[in-house]
């Protein structure tokens, strides 16, 4: 088992953005989930995994229990078992997922929560049901009528029937007043969020993808509280740093919703004369970005407003009446992105039928896209780094042309 890696600064003196980052990658990329196993050991609790692209989290946290986004094993781990789970033109994240828990790094989690992403989360539901009968499995079937009395009505009562489920397991049945409480944690570890994207909005050379990466996925394994801490440290050691600005253009990275790319990647894109200005990465802890308590409404009807009203758009959740890539560009504009980095997972049905609309509405607004196809495994980054760098020289000389 590796050994769990301290959060916090050993000495007195401030730590480097980069000392920070450093330590969130130790701990979210750990697949031996070393931090969940001491969060059990010292506080005696349950922990709950979930699939991207969702998790309640809140509820979860109020049942007393920890949530754990589960986002497979990466370029970590080595699949041999998984592949005898599924065909060889599916995507990588449910292969790695289902070799972690055959390969015991998983027996950490005491149930696991499997959002309808796409078909093939929901057979890998089914065979975790199979294979771990034992543990609590549940899939979170959204809602695709949207009306309140419709829609939201029946998100809510699965809200509640899963608050009961969780804490028949964990002893601790969450009700309204523990659930505004999380809420409100969950809330103020938002707002940080929100601060961190609005300094990558406004100074994208002080705060790096790849740290900014790190720092949000670590928020994957860690309690909300203690992440808070983290991404507020971040931040005041990312505007103290002394970063100089360089001449890259601004692009989205859009596609990596749920199978995440290597941090390679991310570092290539960097690398590559890209600023990361905006992105759907970790979406499995971001899904919502919003505030979800809201004045006069209990708490769970909050929730279930949230998912519905406040989530982000993306391409394995329905969204009736919405004229496809409009909330792309309007993005594009409100973080002044010079073009769009269209990255998908090889395989991967949602992100992969949803990128020819995207390019359209993108061509039609005139923002510069290019795009290619990775796997959480990848390893040869020299393509990417090639055409990435093109990408971005044109868009600067396209630029200054103009």
């Amino acid at each position: 088992m590796a050994t769990p890696v301290s959060t916090q600064s050993t000495s007195s003196a401030p730590r480097r953005p980069e000392e920070i980052a450093k330590a969130c990658e130790a701990i979210a990329f750990d697949v031996s989930f070393a931090p969940v196993r001491a969060w059990k050991e010292r506080t005696g609790r349950k922990a709950i995994g979930f699939l991207p692209i969702y998790g309640p989290r809140e509820i979860v946290t109020a049942a007393g229990m920890l949530p754990v986004a589960v986002m497979g094993g990466g370029d970590r781990v080595e699949i041999v078992r998984g592949d005898a789970y599924f065909q060889s033109y599916l995507c990588q994240l449910p292969r790695s997922t289902i070799e972690l828990a055959l390969g015991g790094q998983l027996d950490v989690l005491d149930g696991m929560l499997f959002p309808a992403t796409c078909d093939v989360l929901r057979n890998l539901s089914g065979m975790w049901r199979m294979s771990f009968p034992d543990k609590l499995v549940r899939y979170l079937d959204f809602p695709h009528d949207h009306r309140p009395l419709v829609g939201m009505r029946f998100w809510e009562n699965d809200l509640r029937a899963l608050a009961h489920d969780l804490g028949a397991l964990s002893g601790i049945v969450p009700d309204e007043t523990a659930l505004a409480r999380s809420i409100a944690l969950y809330d103020e570890n938002r707002a940080l969020l929100a601060s961190l994207d609005a300094l990558r909005v406004e100074a994208p050379h002080r705060a790096p993808i790849a740290e900014v990466y790190a720092l949000v996925r670590a928020g994957a394994v860690l309690p909300v509280e203690e992440h808070s801490v983290l991404v507020r440290e971040y931040i005041a050691a990312a505007k103290a740093a002394d970063r100089a600005p360089r001449d890259h253009a601004r692009v989205l990275v859009v596609g990596a919703f749920c199978e995440q790319p290597p941090i390679g990647l991310l570092v290539t894109l960097e690398r590559a004369g890209c600023y990361v200005v905006g992105d759907d990465l970790c979406l499995a802890t971001r899904l919502v970005g919003e505030q979800v308590a809201t004045e006069g409404v209990p708490p769970f009807a909050s929730l279930a407003r949230a998912w519905v009203e406040k989530a982000r758009p993306t391409a394995s959740r329905y969204l009736p009446n919405e004229e496809k890539g409009r909330w792309l560009v309007d993005r594009c504009r409100a973080l002044r992105a010079d073009g769009v980095v269209l990255a998908a997972p090889s395989f991967c049905d949602p992100a992969l039928l949803e990128q020819p609309m995207l390019q359209t509405a993108l061509d039609r607004a005139g923002i510069p896209h290019t795009c290619f196809k990775y796997a959480e495994n990848t390893a040869q980054l020299q393509p990417i780094y090639e055409q990435a760098g093109t990408f971005s020289d044109s868009i600067r000389l396209f630029t200054e042309a103009a």
